[in-house]
């Protein structure tokens, strides 16, 4: 799940958790809000971890010099 996943999940528990007056027998629609704001959270922070983990090890490859060479056979 990518960052936009995230902050969707994370703004439609806050619209059940806040935004709603439903009420359903054996499911508290609020409830199931605070839950959904909590793992949209959850990934996003999970993912910012990640990719900034990622770009960590890109920087420190960037110094690195990689030569090439090649040989041909001469007739």
């Amino acid at each position: 799940m990518g960052i936009g996943g995230c902050i969707l999940l994370f703004a439609a528990g806050a619209v059940l958790a806040f935004g709603v007056d439903w009420h359903f027998s054996g499911m508290n629609v609020h409830v199931v809000g605070w839950i959904l704001m909590a793992a949209g959270l959850l990934g996003l922070i999970t993912y910012a971890s990640v990719y900034r983990r990622r770009r960590f090890m890109g920087r420190a490859g960037a110094d690195e010099v990689v030569e090439e060479r090649r040989y041909y056979d001469q007739p």
